[in-house]
This record gives structure tokens, sequence and C-alpha cells, in this order.
């Protein structure tokens, strides 16, 4: 700590030790209130001055002491619960000697409860006159006073207790997280699906190609994988005929870390028997115009420099996305140049992509998709129709089996869900199992694992079945307006804090 930091800490702890020589208990065990500041905003907010002196409203709330103005004899506060503030004024000839002393002993940041009458200030400020006071809680640190002006933006993160005693937007920010969960479960819960709960620990990392997190049980002394993907379990309790399922599920990936990426992350991932993709692509788009009209009120809404809409929907082939928003030189795209290596070499060269002559014709348009397409879809976009070997899981589709049932959903230029009609046949998908093993050796860390036990129970009959993930963290991403992955997520991964003297 600086000189300054720790003359303020010395004066702070002084402060401490006269307060509990005053025979105040540092810390207590419990305080009883009779509303929350936020209650009392609610139901006494509305209440005039003269209705104050007509029928006298007595509260005992508590709070953290955010401002202090003194005035020799009598002072006024602010405290705070978190979400909103509300005043106090102390003077010396309404409480009693040792009262307004420890009162004089409290700094900002302090938690403190006040029990008193409501009334209105000249200026109209609705206002508790203090009458007993009650230390709570020690703040042995003195909280930043420009907070937005901290250069070191992760410093919020790290220290997310902080910003969220100075910064009351962020609260906001989860309260929107929490109701949009709720609003997703109340969605499904009403169309008959059931949640459950598959392991996070895994012997087979699967559902999904990623790499994944490892780690060892001694016990068994045998290595897990931290779940990347629920989907194996939940199409197992489908074959086990729980027909509607879904699971609000963490899920963690050993990659990259962006703006819009965290190792781990927060989806809802659902099973509906007896549908396919298309099914999804309407159940999808009912479902976020419901819960844009819980959690926001509206369906139009800013996303940075853009407004989205959400009674705006188009469906668009991966294919046909890319012909669409191909802008360089030269004619577009042809439908057939997708399944011609040389072609796809060709659009590689003319776009200027890095791209490795190895991949396949779907591994090729799928990063033609991701470089030219992805960042311009701003509306609700379904996209549908993917290469193969971008879905090991989906379904063929049945007039042309190089591409499978399979759409994903972008807002803000970012993906947002995933879904496909799933693959039920037991023999494609070790065939498929057997390709990504093969990936695999060749290097792709990615590539999916064999999960023999998930093939054994496709063997007993899975219905025809369509699934779905969507990324809470980037809805609340879209419906907060924050640009940054880190900022609806309580405490994000950082890399570590650098040391110093």
């Amino acid at each position: 700590m600086g000189s300054l930091e720790e003359k303020l800490l010395e004066q702070r702890i002084k402060k401490f030790e006269e307060l509990k020589e005053l025979g105040v208990e540092p810390y207590p065990n419990k305080f009883e209130y009779s509303h929350t500041i936020s209650q009392i905003l609610e139901r006494f907010g509305g209440f005039s001055s003269r209705e104050f002196e007509e029928n006298e409203k007595r509260v005992k709330t508590a709070g953290r002491i955010m401002a202090i103005r003194s005035f020799g004899k009598a002072s006024f506060a602010t405290i705070s619960d978190g979400k909103h503030k509300l005043q106090f004024y102390i003077k010396k000839n309404v409480v009693d000697d040792k009262t307004f002393k420890i009162f004089k002993l409290i700094d900002i940041g302090d938690i403190v409860g006040v029990e008193g009458r409501l009334f209105r200030t000249k200026t109209g400020e609705l206002t508790v006159l203090v009458e007993k006071l009650y230390f709570l809680s020690k703040c042995f640190l003195p909280l930043p006073e420009k907070w937005h002006g901290l250069t070191d933006i992760e410093l919020r993160y790290r220290q997310r207790y902080l910003d969220l005693i100075v910064n009351p937007k962020v609260r906001e920010i989860f309260e929107t997280r929490s109701n949009i969960i709720k609003s997703i479960r109340n969605f499904l819960e009403e169309r008959d699906y059931i949640e459950v709960e598959t392991p996070m620990m895994h012997a087979i990392a699967g559902g999904a190609t990623a790499r994944p997190f490892v780690t060892h049980h001694n016990t068994l002394d045998i290595d897990l994988y931290l779940r990347i993907a629920p989907e194996l379990y939940l199409k197992r309790l489908v074959v086990g005929g729980m027909e509607r399922v879904y699971e609000i599920n963490r899920n963690f990936r050993n990659e990259g870390i962006s703006t819009r990426h965290n190792p781990e992350f927060t989806m809802v991932e659902f099973y509906q028997a007896y549908s396919d993709y298309k099914d999804l692509m309407d159940f999808t788009e009912e479902m976020f115009k419901e819960v844009a009209d819980v959690v926001l009120g509206v369906r139009k809404f800013k996303f940075g420099e853009y407004e989205i809409d959400l009674d705006k929907w188009e469906r668009l082939s991966l294919r046909e996305a890319i012909i669409k928003y191909w802008d360089f030189e030269g004619d577009k795209p042809k439908f057939e140049d997708f399944k011609d290596k040389e072609k796809l070499k060709r659009l590689f060269e003319i776009s200027g992509i890095e791209f490795d002559e190895d991949l396949s014709e779907g591994k090729l348009t799928g990063i033609l998709f991701e470089e030219v397409v992805e960042k311009k879809l701003i509306n609700p976009t379904i996209i549908y129709d993917y290469p193969i070997e971008l879905s090991p899981l989906s379904k063929k589709k049945k007039d042309e089996p190089d591409y499978v049932e399979r759409f994903e959903l972008y807002i803000g230029g970012m993906e947002i869900a995933n879904a496909y009609s799933e693959l039920n046949d037991p023999f494609d998908q070790k065939e498929r199992f057997l390709q990504q093993l093969k990936m695999k050796e060749a290097g792709d860390e990615e590539a999916h694992m064999m999960d023999e036990d998930y093939i054994n129970a496709l063997m007993y009959g899975m219905p025809p079945t369509a699934g779905e993930g969507i990324g809470i963290d980037r809805v609340t991403m879209l419906f907060t307006n924050s640009q940054s992955i880190r900022e609806v997520i309580l405490f994000p991964l950082l890399r570590p804090e650098k040391k110093t003297k």
C-alpha cells in the first residue's frame, strides 16, 4: 500500500478501536429490520410531507454508507442496499450522546442500521430522522471516489464486490441475467419440459467439438474431463423415455479468452422427441420474443451501434448466406463452388482469407462463413444446413448427404444458439466417431472422442429428436447492451494478477 492508503487504514483502525471502547459490538450476529431500503422507497416514495405529518411512518433499515455531509451538531448521510439509496438525518438533540459519538466515528463504506420516522426535507428528499443508530460492520479500505476513471478495467472484474458497491448498473446486469434464466425456465416448463441435472465430470469428453479441461480422480485413479456439453447424457434420457428434457448447465472449454468467450460458460440445452430442426426454428423464435417481452418489455433494443428488432427474423442456408454477403471483386460464388476444392481455394485467394489447403471442402466452407458473414448478422438470423464435417452429431439431409440438418441463430453478429435434428442411427454415429478419431490422430485437439456407451444407448432406439443449446452469457450481453462477456459473468477467468512490491 502507498503511504496515503496506509494512513487512511490506520485512521479507520483507530476509529474501530474507539467504537469498541464505547461498548459497541464490532460484528453483531444479526440485525432485525422492518424494511429494506428498496421496500421503503416502493411503499413510501409517493408520500408527501403532509402525509408523513398526518400519519407517522416509522422504519428500521440498514445499508452501506455512501456519503456523509456534516454540519456540526447535525449531519446527513446516504445509505445503500446495493440497489437503491436512502438519506438519513441525525441530530445531536434527538439522539443520546453515545449514539452521536458512534456516528462521528463512522466512515463512508461502513454498514449501519438506522431507526426513526420518515419525513421529507425542504428540497423534498425522503429521509429518515434517526432516533437509534446501529453499527453493523467496519469498512477498513476507502471506496474509490471515481470508479469509472480507473484505467485498469480488469480491476472491476477482479474485485467484483467493490464494483457492485459503487456501480449500481452492474447489479442491474445480473438481475437481468437472473430474469432471463427464470423466463427461459418458465417457457420450457409451460411446454412440459422436465429440468434435469447431468454429470459435470465425464470419462469421455463429448457432446461438442472442443478441447476439454482434464482432471484426475485419485480413488479410482482415472482421468476425467470437465463437461464441454451435456448433450450425450441428455440424449440418453430421451432414449429412456424422457421426451422433453432440459438443463441449465455450466460448461468448460479449454480454449481462448475474448470479449465473447470465457472458458467457463452457461447454456440452456434442451431436447424434444418426435421433432426436427425446423420445429426448433419456430420454437426458438417464439422463445426469444417471449423472453424479451418478460425481461425487457420491448422487442427492439440497442446493442452497441445497432438496433436489434426481434420481430425481424431471417432464415438462410449457410451457403446462401455466403453468397448474399460476399462483397469481394468479381462474381458471387455459386452453390456448386462449395463442393469443388479448387473453386473454394480460388474464393479464399480472392478474399485474402488465410486457409489450410489440407482442410476438407466442408471445413473451408465453414471458415468462409465465419470470416465473410458472421459479423454482418445483426437482426435475428437462422443459418441452416451445415457441412457434415462440422457437425458429427447431426442427422444428414436426405437429398444431400454431405450436409446435415443443423441451424445456428445469430444476433448482433454473435452466435447465440446451435440446434440440429439429432443423429439416432447407431451405425452412422459410430462411423462419424471413427472419422473424428482420425481427425484427432491427425492433430485436431477439438475432434470428438469415441463414446461406446452412447452408441450402445442408440442401439436401444432413440425417437426422431431435435436438440438445441442457447448461450445464456451471450443472451445477457444482448439484453443488457454489454460488449464484453466479462460484463455478464460475475467472476470471469482472468490472467494472474501481476504482483508489485
